[in-house]
Order: structure tokens, then C-alpha cells, then sequence
């Protein structure tokens, strides 16, 4: 979730313009599997950039048999201010690329580890399995921490079991912050080094190679800026799926996002992490071919209403010479990396022409100039990748990231994709939706199994929630996977995970937390991986059974769940309710009561309203906007659920008036209308990321359902059929609004959710 922004801290040295003659410089080799290239030839004494006055990324050595942990020092004291100095790191690059071992006496304990990362992911396990205090995301316990920590009763070794730990949908930017600053980015690698993610890939800033590379091909700035769209909307940019939404974006903000960038890959490279930065696959501004006499650009067609920018054919010769220039820009500013993500002809583009399989086999031959071996990560999704596509590529080096391993029954990867490694993974969150639960007996009784198949290609994990910081538990257990010895019991593991969220065993919270592990993170696979969204959040109908359009309809869970957890949660003593982790899921659990009630409520008004019970209509309509003022409430009192710090984010980064207007309507958009009407209508991209923030709660979801009753109310005194509602211009309007909203949490959490759970009726016995 976007939080308040801080000054942001700028470089000494400006990302200016990179001269041709830097595609001459000598392509330094990288080791498959390593974060950091192996030695290249000496640049000149002062290179074309260097004398231009542009930052170029060293190049580094290769890793050494020892290393600095001067970065996981760094990171524990951020995560663990007060009892940092209690922890000794020892590298020891002898136990191999991801293992740690935990040991000592009170006050005392001692890490060692192969890489600054699995160093942090051994403090990590001791703060669960030793300390029995949570670093979640969001929220944690660590306030619950003694003075002098606790000894280890022996030393304890784990090792993952698999080797590729990832992290990141292609679309975390876009709904989980498209304008965090630097530290917020930190703060996201403490948390995946902490629960042991090694392959992290970094979006911020990867405009900036494009809109370097592309001014060599007869493009001005003016043109790719307008191409480029506002960084809420990138991602999808990225995926080839749209052009030019939000902007045009200054030279000012992509240099900005680049330095971001940048800084994000060097400090996953300090902690020994692999970023995984963006490769090229063909995307191209309009008219390219027509520029380039023997280019062959392929359109892409449509995606939900977006016109797709078009597709450079691979076997162009033209596109090895785009690809070097964009992976030397790259370069310049983010330096090299052992992985690269890409996915082309992501969800419905199209081949024309083109042979996928040759196509592919460039788009690997690209990579490899300039990344030698470097391994090729594509998103498992839908139909991709294609059977002709893997033929046409070393699969040996490539990763695919399954984004739908939890989702559907009788899979057989091995099959489907011919060996190929893959990375099992979970997408339990679309659009940010702030609906709790996840397909998690799903993950326990997969990992094991298609790990120990005899013809096994599972090499990995894969995170791939479309947006972060929501559902901690789900992050905790899925990151558990990778580094449990033995099959997880599902069961202990709420157990256990109840009584070090809070800092204490406590009968309430284990209570509760059994509650929901029975029901939203208890989810079956076969049609879903997320469970429904709210009502309120829905376009008004009587007829409304979810607010996107590809979300689950109905109740993938009983509800009555949800509404004895919180009954649980307000039981928890007030010695347990200081931390930031009760105070989210407090504020969570009842919220989603709130929202699952949505669901009882409306087939209610709806039949008041076809019995022309006005005064019926009257009473539960008004209870309908309780609740919404209720939840409003509710979710204003913690940080992570308010409208104010993603707007005040977004405004931080324009240099005037109307810059601040446009990315404000960037960051609106991306929640309500999503684009223009023929993607919002079209496409049914309209509430695709609803969420129940305070704020967006009470400006948009409120008054769009205050204007529907109203209606229906008119309709039913004058005996006539509904007004209609042109209900794009509605959210268009409200998304063009440059209203303040609080940035900070106002209100008692506790006193908030004890007056929701009043208003709700009792669960069931």
C-alpha cells in the first residue's frame, strides 16, 4: 500500500543524454544464477558517458568467496532499531547460495549465511520460530520484543528447497504504488529478504532505457513522452497491452524513477538478491516500420478497449540493433543482471506473420549479447508461454513464473510445458482488492508434491499478487514454503502464526486466526485464487454480485467466519492490542465483515424495492449507508487503507499545478474508471481495482450508491421506471477531482471495530 511520501533524495549526478557511441562499449558477462556479472574488459579511461556527465553503473567482479554484510547490517537495523546490536551476521559462503544457520545465547544470537539476503531470512526465522514476534506486510509485533532477546535452545540450519525464490507480479507497480519513494522500495526488499525471496523484479524506471534507446531510431522526446504513459499505468505499458494513458510524463519524473530504479537493483544487489529488470521483446512506437526500410511491425490489435502498441518482428535485423541499444541504456543506469522478464504477446497479442518459434530463439540471441546465459523469466498465464515459442529457445535457461499453479485443478506442468523449469506461484490478489483469504491448502498440498514428482521441473516459488500489502498471512505462509524442511500442517501453522502476530499466545487471537483458516484461507482451486470483493465497492445495481468484472461472484467462503474472528480480535486483551499487526487486522477483519454483509443486504433492498415498499426501501437503504459510514471509519483509523497517502504520493512528484492534476489522475484513475470509456465500458476495466479505502469509500462508493437510492426512490413515489445514470461520466468526474484527503489514520481501531461488530448481526453457533 503507498504510505506518506518522504523528501525525496536525489543523486549528485543527473541521468542526461547517453551518446550513440555508448553501444560500442564492451557487453559484460553474466553468471546464470548470480545477482552480479562477471569481469568485463576495461571501459576506456573516460568513457563517452562519463565525459557527458551521465551515472554509469560499475561494473562488478565476481562474487567473491566472501562478502560485505555491511547491507544486511544496515536492513536489521531499520527492521529492528532497538535490538539490531544483539544479532552477529557471519558470512559464510562455505554452506552454500541459500542456507543460514541461527545459534546462540541471550542477548547474544548469531547468524551465518551465504549471501547478505539469507542472512536476513535466518533473523527472520528466529524472530518466528525463537522471539515469537512478526515482521509482516503489513504490521508487526517486534514492539512485543524482551530487552534482551532469547537464547537459541540449539543451532538450527535450513536450506531452501528450491532455488528460485521470486517476487512481484508485472503489475505491483501500477496498484500497489506507482509513486513510493526510494525508502518505501527499501522497506519492500527488507520484507522479502526477511521472509527469504532471493529474484526480485524492479519496474520503477524502465521507461527510461526506452525513451533513451528509441531517440536513435528517429523518435523525438516529445513523441515517446506522449507514447509513454503516467507511471500508474506503465505496467501495462510494459506488457504491450497500451500506450500514452496519464501522460505525457516529463524528462524530470522518468530520470527520477530511473535513479529509483537504479537504487532499488543496487540494493538487491548489496544483499546478494537478484533484481530482475525488464527485457526487450519487440515493443515499438506508431509508424516504426515506415522509419526503418526492412523493419516488420506486426499490430497488436486491442487490449479491453486500449489500442496495443505494435510488435517488431525479432527476425527484423533491426531489432538486434533496438535490442543493443536498449540493453546498453539499461545498462548505464541499472546495470546488469543474471534474469530478465518478458512476455510477449501477453493476453491476446497477435503473431501475424511471424514464426513465434525463430521470433523467440532472437529474443533469447538478443538477451545473450548483451547478458550472455542470462536466464529469460515469462509469466505462466493463460495459454503462454506457447508451445511454438519454447521450442524456439534454450529452455534450460529459462524460468516460468506459473501464475495459475493454485487456481485450477488436474495441472501437470511437466506436460504442459515440456520440462521447462517453472516456479510455482500464486496470484490471490487482483487489482489491490482488499478482500482477505487465499487458495492456501491449495500451496501446502502442491509445493510437496510437484516438488518430489519423479520428473519434476519445479525449481522455484513465485509471489505474483497483482498488488502487495494486503493479506500478511498469505505472505508469511507462502514464503514459508520454500524454507520448511517438511510438509507444513496448515492448521499449526495459523497456530503458531496467531501467537507471534501479537507478540503473545493468547486464546482470543488463536481463536480468531482459526476462524479464518477455515474459512478465506481455506479456498478451494478449480475456478479462482482470490475471493469475492465487496458490494459497496460495486457499480449500483440490485442486481450486483461483485465490483470487477473478473472477480469471484459469490462466497468462496461461509461468512459467519469472518464475523466470530472480529468477535475474537476485540476479545484479544488491551496488552495485546498496541501493535501495528493488531491494529491492521483488527481494522481488516472488520472491514471485511462489513463487506461480506454487503452481500446480505442487497438482495433485501432489492426486494423492498420490487414489492414498492417505499418505507421498507427507506430503512434499508439507510442501513446500507451505516455501514458504508462505518467502514469508512473503520479504515481511516490504520494507514494502510486510506485514499489520502495514494493521492498525496502521486501529487509529490509533479513540478507544477497541472502536473500535480495529472498524475493525481493517473492514480484516480487506476482505481475507478481505469481509462478512457471505451476501456471502462468496453473493457469492462471499471472498478477493476476497487478497494475499501477510507476516503474512496465515502467519496466515490458512497455517493455513487447515494444517487442510485435516490433514483429508485424517485421511481417508486412517480410510479416510473429508473432514471438512467451514465455511470462512466460519474467516475470520470470524480477521478478529474483534485479533493485533500487525510494522508494520516484518524480514530480508535478498537472503538471503530467494536461499533461494526454491533451493527452486524451475530454469526451463527
Amino acid at each position: 500500500m503507498p504510505r506518506v511520501p518522504r523528501p525525496r533524495t536525489r543523486r549528485s549526478v543527473a541521468l542526461a543524454t547517453l551518446p550513440t557511441a555508448l553501444l560500442t562499449l564492451t557487453l559484460a558477462a553474466t553468471v546464470p544464477g548470480a545477482a552480479t556479472p562477471a569481469a568485463a574488459s576495461p571501459p576506456p579511461a573516460q568513457s563517452p558517458a562519463a565525459r557527458a556527465g551521465v551515472r554509469e553503473h560499475p561494473r562488478r567482479a565476481p562474487r567473491p568467496r566472501t562478502f560485505d554484510t555491511g547491507p544486511a547490517r544496515d536492513a536489521l537495523r531499520r527492521l529492528l532499531p532497538r535490538h539490531a546490536g544483539q544479532f552477529t551476521l557471519v558470512p559464510d559462503t562455505s554452506a552454500g547460495s541459500d542456507a543460514f544457520t541461527v545459534s546462540g545465547r541471550p542477548g547474544a544470537i548469531t547468524v551465518r549465511a551465504s549471501t547478505g539476503a539469507s542472512l536476513l531470512t535466518g533473523v527472520g526465522w528466529y524472530l518466528q520460530h525463537v522471539a515469537g514476534v512478526d515482521i509482516g506486510w503489513p504490521g508487526d509485533s517486534i514492539g512485543m520484543l524482551p530487552a534482551t532477546l532469547p537464547a537459541v535452545p540449539a543451532p538450527v540450519t535450513r536450506t531452501a528447497r528450491v532455488p528460485h525464490r521470486y517476487a512481484l507480479n508485472d503489475t505491483d507497480d501500477g496498484y500497489s504504488g506507482p509513486y513510493r519513494t526510494f525508502e518505501e522500495h527499501q522497506r519492500q526488499i527488507d520484507l522479502l529478504a526477511l521472509h527469504g525471496v532471493n529474484e526480485v523484479f524492479v519496474q520503477t524506471g524502465a521507461e527510461y532505457p526506452y525513451y533513451r534507446a528509441l531517440q536513435r531510431f528517429g523518435y523525438s522526446p516529445d513523441e515517446l513522452r506522449k507514447w509513454i504513459p503516467a507511471p500508474g499505468h506503465q505496467s501495462w505499458w510494459l506488457l504491450q497491452n497500451l500506450s500514452g494513458f496519464g501522460g505525457p510524463v516529463t524528462e524530470r519524473l522518468m530520470r527520477e524513477r530511473a535513479d529509483v530504479g537504479a537504487r532499488i537493483a543496487d540494493q538487491l544487489r548489496g544483499l546478494g538478491m537478484t533484481p530482475v529488470l525488464p527485457g526487450y521483446f519487440g515493443t515499438v512506437p506508431p509508424d516504426f516500420a515506415t522509419r526503418h526500410e526492412g523493419a516488420s511491425t506486426v499490430p497488436q490489435g486491442d487490449w479491453a478497449g486500449f489500442d496495443r502498441p505494435d510488435w517488431l518482428d525479432p527476425a527484423s535485423p533491426v531489432f538486434g540493433e533496438l535490442a543493443a541499444a536498449y540493453y546498453a541504456e539499461q545498462r548505464a543506469v541499472f546495470g546488469d543482471s543474471a534474469m530478465y522478464r518478458m512476455s510477449p504477446l501477453h493476453e491476446g497479442g497477435r503473431t501475424g506473420s511471424v514464426d513465434v518459434r525463430a521470433a523467440a530463439g532472437a529474443i533469447q540471441r538478443a538477451l545473450w549479447a548483451a547478458h550472455p546465459g542470462a536466464l529469460w523469466a515469462v509469466l505462466g498465464w493463460q495459454d503462454d508461454p506457447t508451445k511454438e515459442l519454447l521450442a524456439g529457445v534454450d529452455t534450460s535457461k529459462l524460468l516460468i513464473l506459473d501464475g495459475l499453479s493454485d487456481r485450477y485443478n488436474r495441472l501437470d506442468r511437466e506436460a504442459r510445458w515440456g520440462g521447462t523449469p517453472y516456479a510455482m506461484g500464486t496470484i490471490y490478489n487482483f487489482g489491490g482488492h482488499t478482500t482477505i483469504g487465499a487458495n492456501t491448502s491449495v500451496w501446502i498440498d502442491r509445493f510437496g508434491a510437484w516438488r518430489d514428482k519423479p520428473d519434476s521441473a519445479l525449481q522455484g516459488t513465485a509471489y505474483l499478487p497483482e498488488a502487495t500489502g494486503t493479506n500478511p498471512a498469505a505472505f508469511d505462509l507462502f514464503t514459508d514454503l520454500a524454507w520448511e524442511p517438511g510438509p507444513v500442517d496448515q492448521r499449526r501453522w495459523f497456530a503458531d502464526f496467531a501467537a507471534r502476530r501479537y507478540g503473545r499466545p493468547d486464546a482470543h487471537a488463536a481463536a480468531a486466526w482459526e476462524e479464518l483458516r477455515k474459512g478465506p484461507y481455506s479456498t478451494s482451486s478449480g475456478l479462482w485464487s482470490e475471493s469475492q470483493d465487496s458490494l459497496f465497492t460495486a457499480r449500483p445495481s440490485l442486481t450486483a454480485t461483485g465490483a470487477a468484472h473478473w472477480s469471484p461472484k459469490s462466497m468462496r467462503y461461509q461468512a459467519d467466519s469472518v464475523r466470530r474472528a472480529l468477535d475474537q480480535l476485540l476479545a484479544v486483551p488491551p496488552a495485546l492490542r498496541s501493535s501495528s499487526a493488531y491494529r491492521f487486522d483488527l481494522v481488516d477483519t472488520a472491514r471485511q465483515a462489513l463487506a461480506n454483509h454487503s452481500r446480505v443486504l442487497l438482495p433485501k433492498i432489492k426486494a423492498a424495492y420490487e414489492a414498492k415498499d417505499l418505507t421498507g426501501l427507506r430503512r434499508l437503504t439507510a442501513q446500507w449507508r451505516d455501514e458504508e459510514g462505518k467502514l469508512d471509519a473503520v479504515t481511516g483509523s490504520d494507514p494502510n487503507f486510506l485514499l489520502g497517502r495514494w493521492l498525496s504520493a502521486a501529487r509529490s512528484h509533479g513540478a507544477d499545478r497541472a502536473e500535480q492534476d495529472r498524475y493525481e489522475y493517473d492514480a484516480r484513475s487506476i482505481l475507478s474508471v481505469w481509462g478512457q470509456r471505451s476501456t471502462s465500458e468496453g473493457g469492462f476495466l471499471h472498478d477493476y481495482a476497487n478497494r475499501e479505502w477510507s476516503g474512496l469509500v465515502s467519496e466515490l462508493y458512497a455517493a455513487r450508491w447515494d444517487r442510485y437510492f435516490a433514483s429508485l426512490e424517485e421511481a417508486l413515489v412517480k410510479r416510473a421506471a429508473p432514471k438512467e445514470i451514465d455511470w462512466h461520466a460519474f467516475e470520470e468526474a470524480w477521478a478529474r477531482r483534485t479533493t485533500h484527503h487525510p494522508a494520516g489514520p484518524s480514530g480508535d481501531p478498537h472503538a471503530l471495530a467494536a461499533a461494526v461488530a454491533a451493527a452486524l448481526p451475530k454469526a451463527r453457533s
